[in-house]
Order: structure tokens, then C-alpha cells, then sequence
């Protein structure tokens, strides 16, 4: 088993190079699936939610090669399977997307209830009653945990979605770019990883209109053909080195990435007495490491992201002040604050809402990461505290971040992995 070992204390200088975005890549990938030829996709992160993917594309009779580190070919011209039930399935929570895909171009699909990290209930119900809705029969096998989706022809729907689910809004898309007529998504989340994923159908030949927005307008097309496609920069990544930089004090652009997709959480550090410099692909945190205390309400896009709501609070626990951090999208995700607890922050919860009192310091321990997003809160909270922490399951850290300790290394952190026997 893996363990992260960090010395903490440093201030952190240099440049750091955001990879391609997790959450566009997981949906892109089974996407490809829908065209039946080859499509090549650029700037993929190297992590282990790609990995699992392309295994299952494999399983599927997809032929996936791997040009070089973060390029892509998927021949999906073999695939001849529509059920996709194995382990690799059930490890991470984007493989419903294989839902929408195989069922846009098989009109079936059986597909493994996904699995991802713990933080709460995250029902699939949005996704069935569109898919439902476009007319697909949505049967739940093995006590829910296999979906069976069968359909004689996909026709377009009027789908308003009751709250603006990400996951929603793409398997609906997906599915819909081959449906008969007219989809119309309202309600549709805005993320910059939907416009991603709507225009790579777009380049296979989809008719998508509206991705960005609250309405989201597909007009089915018979066949879609392969794309040459690059993925964006990741949001999250890039924030997440972002508030590093920001509770250990220091100089740190973060570059390859595209502002806009920043400005709710530049906002917010600027807010908490950072420097934010912007240019076209980059953007530069100066802090001295002395925060101030504000208050955060997660949303979805264009509001404060969730996927950064455990970094914020690793940072606020070091701010002057007392803090309020509201989870408006998850209502379960602070599971990881008696991690943080460990080592020294003060953070107490009440139902959606965490009080976060800022402390002097932290100190380092023995501590475990509790899923993806929470392992990021506790590098940060171990960079910034004293002496040494060790932080365990790393397994979830690797499932959306590419080389961290190396790329932490490179803007000054004392950081390494280590293997240790069980």
C-alpha cells in the first residue's frame, strides 16, 4: 500500500502544468464509443479513472492504444458488447456514462450501478427518467445494482432535469446526439466539462446547441463519425494547487489552464488576502500565508465548485477567524473533516454547514484520504502543518490527480511516495 509522506512548512515557488480535465475525459471516452470508427483524444490525464475506462472499452471489443502518454486512439468500429458489469465498471462513479453511449448506439445497454467515491447518496434518477423519457425501457436487476436499458427506437424529449445535474445532463446528451428528432435538456448543468464533452460530438457530427447554458438543444443524427479531439485543462487540479499555494504561503503560477473556469475561487482567495494575477493561460497565487476568514457556499458552475469544497476547508483552517463553508450540492461530503481533525484543524458540522475556526498551525500525523477530493484537502493540510504526515489510501488521490508528489516537488514541497507492507 501506498503512502504519501510530507514534510511540511515550505513555502511553495515555481510553476506548476495543470493536466486534462478528469471530469471531461471520463465522459469523452465512453462518448467515443457512439461513433463506430477511430477517434484520437489529446491531452488525457494520466490517472487511474482513465485506466479503468480504457480497460472497460477494451472488454467492450474496442481497440484503444495509447500513442503516447496522454494521446488516445479508440477504434470502437469492434465493439459488438452492450453490457459492461465488470470490476473496472464498478470502480469509479463516471462509468454510467456507458449508459448513454451504448444505448445511443445499440438502443441497449447493460451497465454495473457505478462506484466512486463514498460521500453520501448520489442516485442515478435523473439519468433514468430521461433516458425513459427518450423512450427507453429502465429495468434495476440485482437489487439495483445492474441497470438493463432497452429501447426499439431512441426518440427526442422535452427533459426538465429537477436539479442541474452534471452526470444528468451529459449521459442525456450522449445518448440523445443519436436519438430520432429533438432533445431539449432544461434545467442543464453549465460545467466547462459539458461544453467539452458536447463539442467532441459536435466534431463527430452531433447537432448540439445550447451546452454552457440552461437549455441544451440536440437534434439526433443517424451516425456519428471518429474526432480528433483535445480535452480542456482540469478546474479542479488547477484549484487545488491554487489553495496549496495559498495556505503554505508563496509564488506559484499555475499555467496551461484557462482562467474563466477559476474566477469563482479567484474571487475567494483575493477575498482571504491573496494576490491573483492573471494571464491568458495562467494564473499566479501570491500569499504570504496569512489568510482571512470567509464565507463559501458551494453551487454548481458558475458558482463555487464542490469538487474544491475540501481544499477550501484545509486552507480556512488556517485562516484568521471563524469561517462558514455551506455544501449545497453533496449532502454528505464532509466525511473527511475527523481527518482533518487529526491534524489540528477546528472545524465543526452541522448538518450542510462546517464552522471552520482558524488556528496558528497544524501538525502533522497519521491520517487517511476518505475519497478523491478529500485526499487533496489533506495534502494541502499536510504541506502546511508541522513535522511529518503520512497520509494512506492514496488509491483515491490517484484516481484524479497525475503525478502530484512530483509535480509538488517541482514549486519547492518536501514530498514522497512510499510503499509500505500491510
Amino acid at each position: 500500500m501506498d503512502q504519501l509522506v510530507i514534510r511540511g512548512q515550505r513555502q511553495l515557488k515555481g510553476e506548476v502544468a495543470i493536466s486534462g480535465a478528469k471530469n471531461a475525459a471520463v465522459a469523452i471516452i465512453p462518448a467515443a464509443i457512439m461513433s463506430g470508427s477511430v477517434s484520437v483524444i489529446e491531452n488525457l490525464p494520466c490517472i487511474e479513472d482513465v485506466t479503468s475506462l480504457v480497460k472497460t472499452l477494451n472488454a467492450l471489443g474496442a481497440v484503444c492504444e495509447f500513442l503516447d502518454e496522454r494521446t488516445l486512439k479508440i477504434d470502437s468500429s469492434f465493439v459488438d458488447k452492450w453490457e459492461a458489469t465488470d470490476e473496472s465498471v464498478r470502480k469509479i462513479r463516471a462509468s454510467y456514462y456507458l449508459m448513454g453511449a451504448l444505448l445511443g448506439r445499440f438502443k441497449k445497454a447493460v451497465v454495473a450501478m457505478p462506484g466512486g467515491c463514498n460521500f453520501g447518496s448520489r442516485p442515478i434518477n435523473l439519468h433514468l427518467k430521461g433516458f425513459r423519457a427518450m423512450g427507453a425501457e429502465v429495468i434495476e436487476e440485482r437489487g439495483g445494482e445492474v441497470i438493463r436499458l432497452s429501447a426499439e427506437r431512441l426518440h427526442g424529449a422535452n427533459i426538465f432535469l429537477d436539479t442541474a445535474s452534471v452526470g444528468a445532463t451529459i449521459n442525456l446528451m450522449i445518448a440523445a446526439a443519436r436519438a430520432d428528432g429533438t432533445t431539449v435538456i432544461e434545467n442543464a448543468a453549465k460545467e466547462p466539462h459539458i461544453v467539452d464533452t458536447a463539442n467532441f460530438l459536435n466534431m463527430m457530427g452531433a447537432k448540439i446547441r445550447g451546452a454552457g447554458t440552461d437549455v441544451i438543444r440536440i437534434h439526433g443524427v443517424e451516425s456519428l463519425s471518429g474526432a480528433e479531439y483535445m480535452i480542456i485543462p482540469d478546474q479542479i487540479e488547477a484549484g487545488t494547487y491554487m489553495l496549496a499555494a495559498a495556505a503554505c504561503g508563496g509564488d506559484v503560477t499555475v499555467k496551461n489552464i484557462i482562467p474563466k473556469h477559476m474566477d469563482s475561487l479567484s474571487a475567494k482567495l483575493e477575498e482571504m488576502g491573496c494576490r491573483i494575477i492573471e494571464g491568458d493561460d495562467f494564473v499566479e497565487v501570491i500569499s504570504d500565508g496569512i489568510l482571512k476568514a470567509v464565507n463559501v457556499k458551494t453551487m454548481t458552475y458558475p458558482g463555487f465548485p464542490t469538487d474544491l469544497q475540501p481544499q477550501m476547508s484545509a486552507a480556512l483552517a488556517k485562516a484568521k477567524g471563524v469561517s462558514t463553508l455551506t455544501e449545497n450540492v453533496w449532502e454528505n461530503r464532509f466525511q473527511y473533516v475527523n481527518q482533518l481533525r487529526r491534524l489540528g484543524c477546528d472545524i465543526s458540522i452541522d448538518g450542510r454547514v462546517a464552522t471552520i475556526r482558524g488556528v496558528d498551525s497544524f501538525t502533522g500525523g497519521e491520517v487517511n484520504a476518505t475519497d478523491l477530493r478529500a485526499g487533496a484537502a489533506l495534502v494541502i493540510a499536510g504541506l502546511a502543518a508541522k513535522g511529518e504526515t503520512h497520509i494512506g489510501n492514496v488509491k483515491y488521490i490517484d484516481r484524479g490527480y497525475e503525478k502530484i508528489e512530483f509535480k509538488l516537488r517541482s514549486i519547492g514541497a518536501d514530498i514522497e511516495r512510499v510503499r509500505v507492507e500491510i
